[in-house]
Parts: structure tokens; sequence; C-alpha cells
């Protein structure tokens, strides 16, 4: 194997991967509610989600694709 048919082999990996990423599906597990996205409309609505949950351990995780 020479260096360009590694890299060739990685590259092609890489971006197989990331098409995967991006139109693979996605999906959660039975009984969780589906994923949403977060934008300014529906902020205030995670913001009192969140709160009212005082009782349970809370998490918030936020990624970014960048």
């Amino acid at each position: 194997m020479t260096r360009r048919n590694v890299g060739l082999g990685l590259a092609v990996l890489t971006i197989f991967a990331g098409l995967f990423y991006f139109y693979g599906g996605h999906q959660t597990p039975r009984g969780q509610e589906p994923l949403a996205p977060l934008n300014a409309a529906n902020l205030s609505e995670l913001k009192n989600e969140f709160n009212s949950g005082h009782a349970n351990a809370r998490v918030l995780v936020l990624l970014s694709p960048t």
C-alpha cells in the first residue's frame, strides 16, 4: 500500500462517515420523545420543561456540528 492509497482510503471513509451522520437517519429509543431542533422560537419551551423537572436529575447537552 502506498501513502496515496492510504490517504485516499481515509478521505473516502471520512466522506462516507459524514454522509451517514447527516443523512443516515436519527432514531430515538422507545419511550423517548423524538429529537427536536433548538431555535429561538422554542427556547422558552425548553426552559420551562427543564425547570419543571426540579425533582428529577436533569442534564442538558448541546452539541455543535462544527
